[in-house]
């Protein structure tokens, strides 16, 4: 068997702070691109020095460097990045990488810039800039909610709209929140809180005490919605799997002048009756094609959490692919 050719090349990295950010912490990011790549990378003084077969070497090189310039640029780098990059590599597609980075949606309180992390999710944010209405349908982790929060957030800092309303349906009251202790507030807080708690991330304590007391952030369950005419608002309409072709309909009506809407939700987790159709599925039939809307669909590649988050979505899609059907399915 013929021995396969090996190839070395050497990059210099001058900045002892540049070189920390790009190798990551114990060398980390540099065991992840030779895990992703398929080559060697070894680390000594200023010098990165790569090892393995010559198109894979190009590649990391390449790679290697596209990185630098982020780092150079200002731009943190996370571990999550890093195996998103090898595999753009891989693909063909990492000229795409800065587009990415350079993408800055809105700084948090905390100084954290807030961007794309997938070509799906820069896909979903160039819709939304680009559309009035947006379905965003994905499964969980892949920023669907806390996106199209950060656009929100950021229209409101332009002046582009004057108040932003976040709205799901609380299906597991069945809508009927009567019987729950408390005000109103006690009553929708535990279906709203993954809503807030996006905000709260975003803007901080000050910031998300000031939005909300001034009226400039609403937050209600959806079956508030109806009767309403918004107009000048960002309004999100998160779980919406959830909906019922009826609610959707209603939903969508309520868009004003000068509003924007953006609809999240995953089609694998429906939460209603089996006899009821999802509003989130039905309306993809019925809006397609029609001008002003945008249909983005985010799969598990666009997830932006933990990496077993990843690889557990994928495990349910093969299995779900596999199941044979039993009795009761009948």
């Amino acid at each position: 068997m013929a021995e396969v050719a090996q190839e070395k090349r050497s990059l210099r990295i001058a900045d002892n702070d540049q070189a920390r950010a790009l190798f990551g912490q114990q060398d980390e990011h540099l065991r992840t691109l030779e895990k992703g790549l398929g080559v060697q990378v070894f680390s000594r003084g200023d010098e990165l020095t790569i090892t393995g077969p010559p198109e894979q070497v190009a590649l990391a090189e390449d790679l290697l460097q596209r990185l630098l310039d982020l780092v150079r640029a200002g731009h943190g780098l996370s571990g999550q990045d890093i195996r998103y990059a090898a595999e753009l590599a891989r693909e063909g597609k990492v000229a795409r990488l800065a587009d990415m980075f350079q993408d800055t949606i809105v700084v948090t309180a905390r100084g954290k810039p807030i961007r794309p992390k997938s070509l799906g999710q820069k896909r979903y944010v160039d819709a939304i800039r680009r559309h009035d209405m947006v379905f965003g349908i994905g499964p969980a982790g892949t920023g669907k909610t806390y996106l199209a929060m950060a656009m929100a957030i950021a229209a409101f800092k332009n002046r582009e709209i004057g108040r932003i309303v976040l709205t799901r349906p609380a299906v597991e009251a069945g809508e009927r929140l009567g019987f729950l202790p408390g005000d109103l507030q006690e009553k929708v807080d535990p279906y709203l809180r993954p809503l807030y708690d996006a905000v709260y991330d975003i803007l901080g304590p000050e910031g998300f005490d000031k939005f909300t007391a001034r009226g400039m952030i609403e937050v209600a369950p959806l079956a508030y919605m109806r009767g309403r005419t918004l107009d000048e608002a960002f309004i999100i309409l998160d779980e919406a799997q959830n909906t019922t072709p009826e609610q959707m309909k209603m939903f969508l009506t309520r868009l004003g002048f000068g509003s924007k809407v953006v609809v999240t939700g995953d089609v694998t987790q429906v939460d209603l009756p089996r006899e009821r159709e999802s509003g989130l599925i039905q309306v993809q039939r019925v809006l397609d094609g029609v001008e002003g809307i945008a249909f983005v669909h985010l799969s598990e590649r666009d997830v932006a959490r933990h990496p077993l988050v990843n690889r557990i979505i994928q495990a349910y899609d093969a299995f779900e692919a596999d199941k044979v059907p039993s009795v009761e399915d009948d």
